[in-house]
C-alpha cells in the first residue's frame, strides 16, 4: 500500500500542477475574446482564427480541469443523499463508482476519440471557416483531459482504500468543512479535517 499512496502523491501533484495551469487558460480566453472584440468594433477587423481558439482554449479548462476538481472534491455529487450516510459508506460508494463507471468511462472516451485525433493529424485538418486553425489539437484534449481524469480516478481509489484499511487519511475531508467532516466521522488527527493536496496543506 505504501508504494501504491506513494503513487497516488505522484498522480494528484500532477493534477495539482494542471489546476495551475487552468487559471491561466481562463485569462488568456478572457483577453483573446476582449481583444476580438475590441478590434471589431473599434477596427471593424475579426479573426476566426481568434474566435476558434476561444472555445480550444474553454474546452481545455473543463477537460484538463476534471481530474484537478475530483482531486479537491469539486465535481458534482448528490448530497442530499451523501451528506447523511458515514465517511465509510461514502468511501465505498465512490470505490463502486470509480470501479464501475468512471474508469471504464474514461477508456472508453479514449478509445473512442483517439482514431479521430490520429485522423485529422495525419491529414492536416483544418477549419472550414475562413482562416480557421487546425483541428487536432482541440481533438486531442479529449483523450488527454480522460486520460488525466483516469489517473486522478486511480490516485482516488487508492487513497479510499488506504482509508477504508486505516492507513490514510479520508479523502471526502479535502474541500469539507471541519464540521461535515466530525458529523460523519473524524479521522483523529488535524490533516484528516484540512486534508493536503499535492502536498500542500489546505
Amino acid at each position: 500500500m505504501k508504494i501504491l499512496l506513494r503513487l497516488s502523491r505522484v498522480i494528484d501533484g500532477i493534477s495539482s500542477l494542471l489546476g495551475k495551469l487552468i487559471p491561466w487558460l481562463v485569462l488568456a480566453a478572457v483577453l483573446i475574446s476582449a481583444a476580438n472584440a475590441v478590434a471589431r468594433k473599434a477596427f471593424n477587423l475579426s479573426s476566426n482564427a481568434f474566435l476558434e481558439i476561444q472555445w480550444y482554449l474553454f474546452a481545455g479548462v473543463f477537460l484538463l480541469g476534471a481530474g484537478y476538481a475530483f482531486l479537491v472534491n469539486a465535481h458534482v455529487r448528490i448530497d442530499v443523499l451523501a451528506g447523511k450516510l458515514a465517511m465509510r459508506t461514502r468511501n465505498l460508494i465512490d470505490i463502486v463508482g470509480i470501479l464501475v463507471f468512471l474508469l471504464p468511462l474514461c477508456g472508453f472516451m479514449i478509445h473512442l476519440s483517439w482514431p479521430y485525433v490520429w485522423q485529422a493529424y495525419t491529414s492536416g485538418e483544418i477549419s472550414q471557416n475562413y482562416g480557421g486553425l487546425i483541428r487536432w489539437p482541440a481533438y486531442a484534449l479529449v483523450p488527454i483531459g480522460f486520460g488525466f481524469l483516469g489517473l486522478q480516478a486511480l490516485s482516488e481509489l487508492i487513497k479510499r482504500l488506504a482509508f477504508l484499511k486505516g492507513q490514510g487519511p479520508n479523502p471526502l475531508a479535502v474541500g469539507s468543512t471541519e464540521e461535515e467532516v466530525i458529523e460523519h466521522g473524524h479521522l483523529g488527527d488535524a490533516t484528516a479535517v484540512t486534508g493536503t493536496v499535492g502536498g500542500v496543506t489546505k
